[in-house]
């Protein structure tokens, strides 16, 4: 578990000073409205939808896949608003890490906070089922507000950015676990504590199930959430978070537990946690993160990819 950025000289290496002055001009940017931010974000989004070439098409045929009734008008606006959305959530990680917690008040919205509370005054651990929304990292500062818990991420490879995002996300957090600890995830949860959860991307054929996500009818999905609440003896709770449509601000909202879950079946659990994230992601789909190849592993080896 990590509690503390680890910082050495070696991080000051003339290898990473331009990285550093990336970091320092960034960092500068926080001290812009909100607006103008996100402002400065859609017209980075729209630079990069001209530069990304092959992240453009993978948005673009994740967006067909889900979304087979949307004309084809339809899916270029929401693929286009996607990538001012991605432009902006540059700002959103920027003020995650660096906003003062008196900032961060001031722009927030919380909804539904009594449900973690009650869930950890019974002595039960809380699992956030989250899905990779744009502004997740803002929405982790958020809810660091009021109940600061342990993250669940993935090490950079680079160690100036393993500093940067463990320092920023230790701002929210009281600790990180790295995403396939899985036993330190369940001591957290027995403690109790609160833990992040994601589900919604492709982690490989070892540990999935085939089952639909939108319109697609066979996505990789992960059945973690089954095994961790179990062995975790945890509440399940859908959490959201979504930049305000006026651009001043964020809500994040917290679902009640889950009745029943984990149940029998795991596979059926995978299908129902599927349906939240839909349900989830239908409350502003230009704010998902659609880059992703969320259908790389298909059913079988020899399955042609569907990004071809």
């Amino acid at each position: 578990m990590v509690e503390k950025a680890q910082f050495s000289a070696h991080l000051y290496h003339p290898k990473y000073w331009l990285l550093w002055l990336g970091v320092a001009l960034m960092r500068l940017t926080q001290i812009l409205p909100l607006q103008i931010q996100m402002k400065l974000g859609a017209m980075i989004g729209r630079l990069a939808k001209r530069l990304m070439g092959s992240r453009v098409n993978t948005a673009k045929r994740n967006l067909e896949l889900c979304f087979p009734q949307m004309t084809a008008e339809e899916q270029q606006s929401l693929l286009e608003r996607n990538f001012e959305e991605t432009g902006k959530a540059i700002f959103d990680t920027i003020n995650a890490w660096w906003w003062s917690d008196a900032k961060v008040k001031r722009h927030m919205t919380i909804k539904g906070q009594e449900h973690v509370r009650d869930t950890l005054d019974n002595g039960q651990g809380v699992i956030l089922f989250a899905v990779h929304c744009l502004p997740l990292e803002m929405g982790a500062r958020i809810f660091g507000q009021f109940q600061p818990g342990v993250g669940v991420y993935r090490p950079h490879d680079n160690p100036v950015m393993e500093y940067l995002q463990v320092k920023g996300r230790l701002r929210s957090n009281k600790a990180l676990v790295p995403k396939r600890d899985l036993r330190q995830m369940v001591r957290c949860l027995r403690n109790p504590d609160v833990i992040w959860y994601t589900a919604d991307q492709d982690f490989g054929r070892s540990s999935a199930t085939f089952i639909p996500f939108f319109a697609m009818p066979d996505a990789a999905t992960i059945t973690g959430a089954t095994t961790l609440a179990r062995l975790g003896k945890a509440k399940v709770l859908p959490f959201s978070v979504e930049r305000n449509a006026d651009d001043k601000g964020y809500t994040i909202e917290i679902l009640p537990p889950l009745e029943n879950f984990p149940g029998e079946d795991e596979v059926a659990d995978a299908k129902r946690g599927n349906g939240i994230i839909e349900q989830i992601i239908n409350q502003n789909r230009a704010q998902y993160m659609w880059l992703h190849r969320r259908f790389k592993t298909r059913p079988n080896e020899d399955d042609p990819s569907v990004y071809k």
